[in-house]
């Protein structure tokens, strides 16, 4: 139903009634219920107050009036002790008069229980008489622990009474009393109150009355002291004495006031506490009908304003519900039709109406044939009718029939029906209800998908790389091409041997279980971001090599997958290799060329000059033989000769250099090795004593001729007696290198393998290699010197290699095994070469 905007403005006023009625009807009962309540709170506070205020008030007199008692008490007894003051003064020479007067004082003393002593003492603080007189069962006063604190208090007290020439008192005494007397308690604390004597402005003597602070308060009514409580109290709280020591409740009155007995007097407050009052039935009877009223009546309030809401949230409810399936018949893209016993339309929603062309008029009523169905498959879908309700007059399952409808204007619209019974609120069957969904469009859908995927297929099937998809929840294979399935299978392992090791795939799970916890949907973050070209070299000892890429993409059932393209690029990669090992070999046989090229050079120009200093040293020996004096033939010659020999050694030593850098192959021949290591030596030596270091060797006898090249091993030889020396040179300094450790060859026979082999070993005590690198220093061009080519050792172990041999380095360590200590290295040759052994 459709307003105009002035029947909606025409209709705004009803709104607001019917909202200020409903707000009514909610809320009258609670503001009924908070107007009660306050009413009756501020009620009983009112008499709460009022009470209260007549309890303080009853107490406030009460305390006035005890108050009033033993100020009366103590100004009555200074007037008794005045007067009798006056009789002792008048009595001097009459000693009758001074028993009176005595007598006086002990009746004071019997009738006041504040007073437990009177004493009359002369000018000079002597004690003239006591009352009551002494007896050895009370006198509890001249007892030795309280008769000096007593003492003292009293003069105290006679002095300040002398100066102001007035009644004074002293402080209070706290007495240690024995616990055996009835009325220790009450003597306990006691204060004196001294009266001067005085006569013609002379003070003739002092009558001193001892008072107790528990007998004040027998001043006190006992009516009084029935319904309070009285404490006696210091300026500091401290208790002096108390009526009752019967506990008060928590709530309580109390008041306090100070008590002035006397100009001199010590500060004495008097406290009242209330005792629980006597229970008043009928006030907490009054009390207690009016609170059970007042709670039946909230309760009453409260059920009608909770049947209210429940009564209003219904038709809540109710409405919303309704609207609800309203919206929901108009909102549906699915046609709702329902039929009666007698197969008519009884009702139709607006969606079947907008899907076949027809008002819901017109369809009302009708029986099938219906005029929505094709003419050429009215038989056919009658029959699927019939068929789909007799099927379910028994049940309540639906039925689906996949059908067609035409619309008004002739459209063809394919379509799935699915039919269910109707049953009423007492179980009976009514009718039928049917809905129809248009499939026309998924069903194009799906056969444009159909047709899409053998084409997607075909492309894959026909790719020269393998294709895999593996559920990242149970790494079970998802899809594979042919590529993939002819190299590792049907199943998930040659995906995991491409994709990484089992850390990867350990964190692929753990992505797959956090996306399950996480809200529903996949976060576009890990979607199709293609990770980086990787090249992966298979573990299963193929040597194959593939260019793996990897992304992350949703599945068709909604989890997350892992995509993985692998080329296959081992032909690429051994063609790489071919060409930087052909790379390396062009660089090392340039530098061999290079360094060849110098040592021939260097090895021409000096063997000239080394020729003419052995033929100029040895034209000068001839000369000076048989010319010169005996003696200086002997000095002479011998050097001569030396230096000749020195320069035909160095041209032997060029030549031999010379020799080595121009053969590309071992020239084996029958060879002593100490006769190598000899050679090799006195080449070394020069250097050695030059940095004032030493060689020492160790040869064992009767070794064995080894068939190898004699050159290329005494070069090997020189190498590593070099290096030896360098490192020694470099651990001790200069001024110390005399005492340095020798270098050390050694040459035996190793014969803990077999067959057994000739070892040559080369010691030295510098600071040793470190671990880093010896797993480098015979890789051709490294080196650790600033100076260094890096090519000695990568030379040294291929001439050892090329004799079937092997060379090693071994770090050695102090004998505490805490530092490196030097070096050595280790020589292997076979005893007979491998063409030897073939020619035999």
């Amino acid at each position: 139903m459709k307003f105009t905007p002035f029947a909606s403005l025409v209709l705004s006023p009803f709104r607001w009634l019917r909202k200020i009625r409903g707000f009514r009807l909610v809320y009258t009962p609670l503001l009924a219920i908070v107007l009660f309540t306050a009413v009756m709170g501020i009620i009983l506070g009112t008499l709460h107050l009022q009470e209260k205020n007549q309890q303080e008030a009853a107490l406030f007199r009460e305390l006035s009036f005890a108050k009033q008692r033993i100020q009366s008490r103590f100004l009555n007894n200074l007037e008794a002790l005045t007067t009798i003051n006056r009789e002792l003064a008048a009595s001097e020479d009459q000693v009758k008069l001074r028993q009176i007067a005595r007598e006086q004082a002990e009746d004071i003393v019997v009738n006041n229980h504040e007073i437990v002593r009177i004493i009359w003492l002369d000018a000079q603080h002597r004690r003239q008489w006591i009352a009551p007189a002494e007896s050895e069962k009370t006198d509890w006063v001249s007892k030795s622990q309280n008769n000096q604190l007593i003492h003292a208090n009293l003069l105290s007290a006679i002095e300040l009474s002398r100066v102001t020439s007035r009644a004074a008192f002293s402080q209070f005494i706290f007495l240690d009393l024995p616990t055996d007397e009835p009325i220790s308690a009450e003597r306990k604390i006691v204060f004196w109150q001294v009266v001067p004597n005085i006569v013609g402005g002379e003070i003739i003597g002092y009558l001193a009355a001892l008072y107790t602070t528990q007998g004040i308060l027998d001043v006190i009514p006992g009516e009084l002291k029935s319904h309070y409580r009285f404490t006696l109290l210091t300026d500091n709280e401290k208790v002096l004495a108390i009526s009752s020591d019967k506990g008060i409740p928590k709530r309580a009155f109390s008041n306090q006031t100070s008590l002035d007995i006397g100009v001199l007097s010590p500060n004495i407050n008097l406290r009242i506490d209330t005792y629980p009052p006597p229970t008043n039935l009928t006030f907490r009877m009054l009390i207690g009908v009016v609170m059970g009223l007042c709670v039946f009546v909230i309760w009453s309030l409260w059920s009608v304003l909770k049947q209210m809401q429940v009564r209003q949230e219904a038709e809540a409810s109710l409405r919303t519900e309704t609207s609800f399936r309203k919206a929901m018949e108009n909102s549906t893209p699915v046609g709702i039709r329902a039929h009666d016993m007698q197969k008519r339309i009884t009702y139709v929603n607006r969606a079947f109406c907008e899907m076949t062309g027809w008002t819901a008029d017109e369809l009302m009523g009708l029986t099938p044939p219906f005029p929505f169905w094709p003419d050429s498959r009215r038989d056919e879908l009658v029959e699927k009718m019939n068929r789909a309700l007799r099927a379910d007059i028994s049940g309540s399952m639906k039925v689906g029939i996949e059908g067609v409808i035409v619309k008004r204007d002739g459209t063809l619209i394919q379509t799935r029906t699915f039919i269910a019974p109707l049953i009423n609120e007492k179980g009976k069957q009514t009718g039928w209800v049917t809905s129809l969904i248009d499939i026309s469009e998924p069903k194009k859908i799906r056969e444009e998908l159909a047709a899409s995927q053998e084409r997607f297929t075909t492309v894959l099937e026909s790719l020269d790389a393998a294709v895999s998809v593996v559920s990242l929840e149970t790494n079970a294979l998802l899809f594979a091409n042919r590529f993939y399935r002819e190299r590792f299978g049907d199943d998930s392992k040659g995906h995991f041997q491409l994709a990484g090791n089992d850390a990867s795939n350990t964190t692929m799970r753990d992505i797959a279980e956090d996306l399950e916890d996480s809200p529903p949907g996949i976060p576009t973050h890990f979607l199709y971001q293609e990770s980086e070209s990787e090249e992966v070299q298979l573990s299963d000892g193929s040597n194959q090599w593939f260019e793996v890429r990897r992304r992350f993409i949703p599945w068709v059932d909604g989890h997350l997958a892992q995509l993985l393209i692998a080329t296959d690029i081992t032909t690429r990669k051994e063609a790489d290799e071919l060409a930087q090992q052909q790379q390396e070999r062009m660089q090392f046989t340039s530098r061999l060329t290079t360094m060849g090229e110098m040592a021939s050079s260097l090895a021409h120009e000096l063997n000239q000059p080394l020729s003419a200093i052995s033929n100029y040293c040895m034209g000068v020996a001839k000369r000076l033989d048989g010319n010169l004096d005996p003696t200086l033939t002997k000095e002479i010659l011998p050097a001569l000769e030396k230096a000749s020999e020195q320069a035909h050694r160095a041209g032997t030593i060029i030549q031999r250099i010379r020799g080595f850098v121009k053969r590309s192959e071992p020239q084996r021949k029958a060879s002593c090795i100490s006769e190598i290591i000899n050679d090799a030596v006195g080449l070394v030596e020069i250097e050695a004593h030059r940095h004032r270091l030493s060689i020492t060797s160790q040869i064992a006898e009767n070794l064995p001729v080894v068939n190898l090249d004699p050159v290329l091993i005494l070069q090997v030889v020189v190498n590593l007696l070099k290096n030896a020396l360098d490192s020694v040179r470099e651990a001790y300094p200069l001024s110390s290198r005399w005492s340095a450790p020798a270098v050390k060859i050694s040459a035996d026979l190793e014969t803990s393998i077999f067959p057994a082999m000739l070892r040559i070993q080369v010691t030295d005590a510098g600071g040793g290699i470190p671990e880093n690198v010896l797993e480098h220093m015979f890789e051709p061009f490294f080196s650790t010197k600033s100076d260094g080519m890096g090519m000695g050792l990568n030379i040294c172990r291929s001439i050892i290699e090329s004799h079937h041999g092997r060379l090693w380095a071994t770090n050695v360590t102090d004998s505490e095994q805490t530092k490196l200590a030097g070096c050595t290295f280790t020589i292997l040759l076979p005893l007979e070469s491998p063409e030897s052994k073939d020619n035999v």
